[in-house]
């Protein structure tokens, strides 16, 4: 165990802040799935609403450093491009 206060802080505000980043990238994680399903499904309507969805997640986790702006940005082109390509 941290033996200073300063680092007994740290350690607490860390613990937190791990917690919160992992339920962010959860949070990603499962809009991806919901658009990859919608998608495998056929349904675009479905697909373009879940992919709103993932792009304000996706935006909000790189706003906050758990993701790189470029990879939120990649998730809503790549996932955009196939909802396009969608009958």
């Amino acid at each position: 165990m941290a033996n200073t206060k300063s680092v007994q802080k740290r350690s607490r505000q860390s613990a937190k802040r791990t917690i919160e980043n992992r339920e962010s990238k959860t949070r990603v994680k499962t809009a991806r799935k919901a658009v990859v399903a919608a998608i495998t499904s056929g349904d675009k309507e479905g697909a373009l609403s879940k992919w709103h969805a993932l792009c304000s997640v996706a935006d909000k986790a790189a706003k906050c450093g758990v993701i790189h702006k470029n990879s939120a940005s990649r998730l809503k082109g790549l996932y955009g491009r196939r909802i396009a390509a969608l009958n």
